[in-house]
């Protein structure tokens, strides 16, 4: 393989396997046996020291700390996954990684260099298995582990003796190739204390039967937000919301930092967002500590095990904004494994007019096919300032403010989607003998059966409500006074709408193009199935 002109090794194919997952790349180990050199399989460079400098000791003599530093290049095409082991003796205390990349210029339109990271302990790679210790992505430019703490993003414990796995993820390599540089310092000593997680709640006070706000697609600094706990937690007071969900990028370490956050007026509940290079998926509401893998793209045929996955530790499946065009981010696994899907994503952009507009074609499908539907759900993908946690919201028809509550709401697409906590609306269609179906629920009445939809509205000034049904949008009503409420009814039969939604829209300035999104509902069925 031999060293580039700049004393980098070059990564060539020969490591190159596929683990049962996306293709990964495994270099030679570091070492830091009694100072030991490791080779990096003539794929890596590797210099060291010993409280400065490794030359020179007594064999077996340790020092405080010790640092190697290993230097390569990825090529353009690298693999999705790039593993740089670590050999790690015994009376290690901490473990701490620094890195760097290159950033040469690119033309414009190609993607330039990005190179996530992570770690895995000794207990290994294997997808799903037990060694992750955490991921930053491309938020940190180092992180450490011990057994009392670990940087955000990752999970503290022992750091256990054996061969450890620094992850690297090249998410876009430049066609220069991409120069890396990796420090890892272990320092000796006795351990710290192992603290046992304390954990959120699983239930708030609530109000009984009620429509909850919630906001389920929320960064912390744990992933690469730039928000903690707490303040995520105060924002979500601030707008009005009664329950949140964690979901920190392809990392759980999160969890164990909500219970602080938590309280009588806020139910938390924990996930993750599993940020795959063929779209992200929101794990809603699992159990406190599940970890679901990433390392997999729609091709290898993995993601039916990891939506297993969320589902045996008590979440839901909920696809994330899937027809965002940033690298990666668009959804390529299919519906079928989805429990709901996040068509609203942050602010009203095109992209979630081509989500809202996908969705609604899967509901005819699920009408023509006899077949069930996907509910509809939004959340903020809140990361920083000016990001506003609760733009959008789903309001929630639950049961009582508890986990499996507000989980059984959304699965039952009991939920409509609204910009802020001041927008409400309320949707009901009657028919028959008094009968009446709300929100995701069907009226179950003869094909000829005269039905009344009945829209209310309040929180909007200036918007209107629209009416869409499996035909498209067949009542848009005059805009609400500046009063913002207001009532639109109107009369049909199941043989004419097998579905009614409602929509709230803004005004728009002029032509074809319908306002930004106010608020929309999950659809009322009407007729037998």
């Amino acid at each position: 393989m031999g060293e580039d002109e700049h004393g980098h090794g070059t990564l060539g194919r020969r490591g190159l396997f596929v683990t049962g997952a996306a293709a990964a790349l495994t270099l030679g180990s570091v070492s830091f046996a009694g100072g030991a050199r490791a080779s990096g399989d003539g794929q890596a460079t590797e210099t060291g020291n010993g409280s400065g400098t490794a030359t020179g000791r007594e064999p077996g003599m340790r020092t405080e700390t010790e640092t190697r530093t290993v230097r390569g290049t990825l090529p353009p095409g690298a693999p999705d996954f790039v593993y740089v082991p670590v050999e790690v003796p015994s009376g290690v205390r901490e473990i701490r990684v620094a890195y760097t990349y290159a950033k040469p210029p690119v033309p414009a339109g190609t993607p330039g260099n990005a190179l996530d990271i992570g770690i895995f302990d000794e207990r290994g790679t294997e997808l799903g298995g037990k060694g992750f210790r955490g991921w930053s992505g491309g938020a940190r430019a180092e992180f450490f582990v011990r057994a009392d703490d670990a940087t955000p993003g990752y999970l503290p414990g022992p750091v256990g003796q054996g061969t450890w796995h620094i992850a690297l993820g090249p998410y876009t390599v430049a066609p220069q190739g991409l120069d890396y540089e990796i420090t890892v310092t272990l320092a000796y000593g006795e351990p710290g204390t192992v603290t046992p997680p304390v954990y959120p709640p699983e239930r708030a006070r609530g109000r009984g039967r009620d429509w909850y706000r919630g906001d389920c697609h929320l960064h912390s600094w744990y992933s690469d937000g730039r928000r903690t706990p707490a303040e995520i937690a105060a924002l979500a007071r601030g707008a009005g919301l009664d329950f949140i969900n964690s979901s920190d990028h392809n990392t759980h370490s999160s969890h164990a930092h909500w219970a602080d956050a938590a309280g009588d007026d806020l139910l938390v509940m924990l996930g993750e967002e599993v940020t795959t290079r063929n779209g992200h998926v929101v794990a809603l509401g699992t159990e406190p500590g599940t970890f679901v893998d990433w390392r997999y793209r729609a091709r290898d045929n993995r993601f039916g095990r990891f939506a297993r996955r969320i589902r045996a530790a008590g979440g839901l499946v909920v696809p994330a904004h899937p027809h965002a065009t940033c690298i990666g981010c668009s959804w390529k696994f299919g519906f079928g494994d989805a429990d709901a899907v996040e068509v609203w994503n942050g602010p009203w952009t095109p992209d979630d007019e081509v989500a809202l507009a996908a969705w609604d074609a899967r509901l005819v499908a699920s009408v023509d096919e006899r077949r069930a539907w996907l509910p509809a759900m939004g959340g903020s993908d809140a990361h920083r300032a000016p990001d506003a946690v609760g733009l959008p919201q789903t309001v929630v028809l639950a049961e009582e403010l508890s986990r499996e509550a507000v989980q059984a709401g959304i699965r039952a697409g009991r939920c409509y989607v609204a910009e802020s906590k001041t927008v409400s609306v309320a949707f009901t269609a009657a028919g028959g003998r008094g009968l009446r179906a709300g929100i995701g629920e069907r009226l179950e009445v003869g094909a000829d059966t005269p039905v009344t939809l009945r829209v209310e509205a309040s929180g909007a000034p200036r918007c209107s409500i629209r009416l869409v049904t499996d035909q498209g949008v067949l009542v848009t009503g005059d805009p609400l006074p500046v009063a913002g409420s207001g009532v639109l009814e109107w009369h049909t039969t199941p043989s004419y709408a097998a579905y009614v939604r409602a929509e709230l829209r803004h005004e728009t300035a002029a032509g074809p193009v319908p306002g930004t999104m106010a608020a929309f509902t999950n659809p009322v069925f009407l007729g037998h199935r």
